[in-house]
């Protein structure tokens, strides 16, 4: 079985791959009932923790110009290639991992019934 932050750390890295190629609103949408499902199995009081990550994920297109539009839009004027968002991206969307996956339990624990 994974531990807590393993399950936080997975269910925020697969909605962050889908948000870079799709927009977060659909991200979003297939996450959610991930998210419920999982605190299901977990046998979690409350899914808002998952939820949470989910949507604070969905929220994170920074490795790709094609997850949300104001990206697109400033990648022509801007001079800036697939490659840049990439490059700086993947390292944004690290540090907001970890900050996420930490601070959710924090603010929304992951209380398992009894």
């Amino acid at each position: 079985e994974l531990p807590q932050w393993g399950m936080l750390s997975i269910l925020f890295i697969t909605t962050c791959l889908v948000t870079e190629v799709v927009t977060n609103n659909a991200a979003a949408a297939l996450g959610v009932p991930l998210a419920i499902s999982i605190a299901e199995e977990m046998k979690l009081v409350s899914p808002h923790p998952l939820v949470m990550v989910v949507l604070l994920a969905a929220s994170t297109s920074y490795a790709s110009p094609i997850g949300y539009q104001t990206n697109l839009m400033v990648m022509g004027p801007g001079g800036y290639s697939f490659h840049d968002f990439i490059k700086i991206g993947i390292l944004m969307d690290l540090i907001w991992m970890v900050g996420v996956c930490s601070l959710t339990p924090l603010i929304w624990p992951l209380e398992v019934r009894a």
